[in-house]
């Protein structure tokens, strides 16, 4: 007898006792890839924030005349001396924390690593949130800037608006269709890099931002 066939052996008998029961139907779902689900929260945007908090990140609710203030502020808390900021950030941002005494710096021409390991805090948009995950998607378009700004700075602050904010993952992989044929790159952020050894002690800042500051622009 194999070795193969002396385990399926003890299998059979372990399951000797059991009683059989039929196989369940198959019941059509009426859903597709990308639609919002029918078991979708009904309070999307108070999930998305539970679930990036649960991340140890910190959520804001701010109006969209708040946005540039409150990104200034979340600079000063943290007392970084400088920021970098994409090319197509509203330059309101850049004004606010200019006011600020922040040294506001522009990845055009691009910044190389010890210029941005050197800067305090980098400060983008972003393309969608996910509510089920917690999880924010960067496109890296204009106002987002290349992978490296989110993943070198000390402190991320990400700005997104309520609109941008879905249910769940198929939902966000449907709006992110255009950036994914366009080929660009992707950026998942759930909360701030953190990594745990086998005995889970959790070290932060290992893979990117030791902190993430998200403002969640609503109305």
């Amino acid at each position: 007898m194999s070795s193969r066939d002396a385990i399926l052996g003890r299998v059979r008998a372990a399951l000797a006792d059991v009683p059989a029961v039929p196989a369940a139907d198959d019941v059509e779902v009426d859903w597709e890839y990308g639609q919002r689900p029918a078991t979708a929260a009904e309070d999307t945007l108070g999930l998305f924030v539970e679930r990036v908090e649960d991340y140890r990140a910190e959520v804001s609710w701010v109006t969209p005349t708040e946005v540039a203030a409150r990104i200034a502020d979340a600079l000063g808390d943290h007392e970084v001396t400088s920021a970098v900021l994409p090319a197509g950030a509203p330059q309101e941002w850049r004004d606010a924390i200019a006011a600020k005494g922040i040294t506001v710096l522009t990845d055009d021409p691009v910044l190389n690593h010890a210029e941005l390991d050197g800067t305090g805090a980098v400060v983008t948009a972003s393309r969608v949130g996910i509510a089920e995950t917690g999880t924010i998607v960067l496109d890296h378009g204009p106002d987002q800037g290349r992978r490296a700004l989110s993943l070198v700075p000390d402190l991320h602050v990400c700005v997104i608006r309520a609109d941008q904010v879905v249910a769940d993952v198929p939902e966000a992989v449907a709006r992110l269709r255009p950036s994914i044929d366009a080929r660009q790159p992707l950026t998942w952020i759930s909360g701030p890099s953190a990594t745990s050894d086998i005995e889970l002690s959790r070290v932060e800042g290992v893979h990117g931002p030791r902190t993430l500051r998200v403002l969640l622009v609503d109305g």
